[in-house]
């Protein structure tokens, strides 16, 4: 459970910004009726799982095996119907709540004042990596 703590991290990360609920809002025209797995969640715990190191989404089982952690997790083959019923309308607001969540993770990174360190590479910092 310790080497997929950063997993759970990211999709805290993603429901602080707003992520998540903006996916889920994106995404609501493909869950007509409003049951099953919310598609903004499938969307940040697939997010979690690529970063995590899983290929495909069956990966999304190691998510699932930990429900004590990340909650409930779609099946894949509920997944897999996601990223197939997206269609350029729903693309397009995808990349536009993408970009709502960066400007409040930036905004919130701005009001601790710590701002967000540079990015590192080969122990050099990369400053402006992350714009």
């Amino acid at each position: 459970m310790v080497d997929h703590a950063g997993s759970r991290l990211l999709t805290d990360l993603a429901d602080a910004t707003g992520l998540t609920g903006a996916f889920t809002d994106a995404l609501s025209r493909l869950r007509p009726r409003g049951t099953g797995h919310d598609p903004g969640r499938i969307a940040t715990d697939l997010a979690a799982m690529l970063a995590d190191g899983g290929g495909s989404i069956t990966g999304l089982a190691l998510l699932r095996d930990q429900r004590e952690v990340f909650g409930p997790v779609a099946s894949a083959p509920t997944a897999w119907r996601l990223p197939a019923s997206i269609d350029p309308t729903a693309l397009a607001a995808l990349r536009t709540a993408r970009a709502v969540a960066r400007e409040v993770a930036w905004l919130q990174a701005d009001e601790t004042r710590a701002g967000i360190p540079a990015s590192r590479a080969h122990g050099c910092d990369l400053p402006g990596a992350i714009t």
